[in-house]
């Protein structure tokens, strides 16, 4: 039940009223994963007048405001593979409403989403403490609760080769097997693996693309449920990974 509604100027008010403790207050930007939060009363902070929602190329990295749209940043000059995983998502109506940041604080790991923008070492700008938190980092501390904070943007490099590659029961569902793959032009090459579990997996973060495809094997050595067995994904996602590879290579 919502118990109070409140649309702040500027940041430092949004930060004020999620911090109190009086009442339990959530952020509100596209809304779309906010129903599983309401089973309790709950005042709404609405982020809309805050300015967060504008893309901005800055050297080597693409900063991406925090209310943002993931139609927005399909809209935006992006990666052709980053567009298929925010198609991927979500449907066209929902990815007119739903934002980078609450998607992002609301995936699990069948995300392709998160999963590309983990493979694309994204990092978080939160406020008040105003720090870098890399994507990683937050979606596996995230559980322990973070009241009162609030991210502004959320960065992404612009100097990489990337890939994304799927496998799913129908053109519509979310993947059983996602990979999506990043190389810099230094080699670094970072690989990661969506599906299954709570959150995506960082299968590889090296020097070198040497090692990608059996390091995404390894990753689901023991990713079984309901959708599929963990030797299918065994096999699915070492053959995803070498197309991803293949791909950039490619590019």
């Amino acid at each position: 039940m919502i118990e109070a509604y409140h649309r702040p100027d500027s940041v430092d008010e949004a930060l004020a009223l999620l911090a109190r403790q009086d009442v339990h207050t959530l952020p509100l930007a596209g809304g779309t994963f906010l129903s599983q939060s309401l089973l309790s009363s709950v005042a709404l902070v609405d982020l809309q007048s805050l300015g967060l929602d504008t893309i901005q190329e800055k050297g080597n990295k693409l900063e991406i405001g925090a209310t943002v749209s993931l139609q927005q940043l399909l809209d935006f000059d992006v990666y052709l593979d980053l567009k298929v995983a925010v198609r991927h998502e979500a449907t066209y109506n929902i990815r007119q409403a739903a934002t980078v940041a609450g998607t992002l604080v609301s995936a699990d790991g069948r995300s392709p989403f998160a999963t590309a923008m983990l493979a694309l070492d994204a990092e978080l700008y939160i406020m008040p403490e105003e720090q870098e938190v890399n994507l990683g980092d937050y979606l596996f501390l995230r559980s322990g609760g973070r009241s009162g904070q609030l991210i502004i943007h959320v960065t992404i490099p612009r100097n990489v080769k990337f890939g994304y590659e799927y496998v799913a029961r129908t053109p519509a569902d979310l993947p059983i097997v996602c990979v999506a793959v990043s190389q810099w032009p230094s080699g670094r090459t970072r690989v990661a693996i969506g599906g299954y579990g709570d959150i995506p997996i960082l299968a590889m973060d090296g020097p070198e693309s040497d090692g990608a495809v059996s390091a995404a094997q390894s990753a689901y050595q023991e990713a079984s449920d309901q959708w599929a067995s963990a030797e299918y994904r065994n096999n699915v996602v070492g053959i995803l990974a070498s197309r991803c590879m293949d791909n950039i290579l490619d590019l």
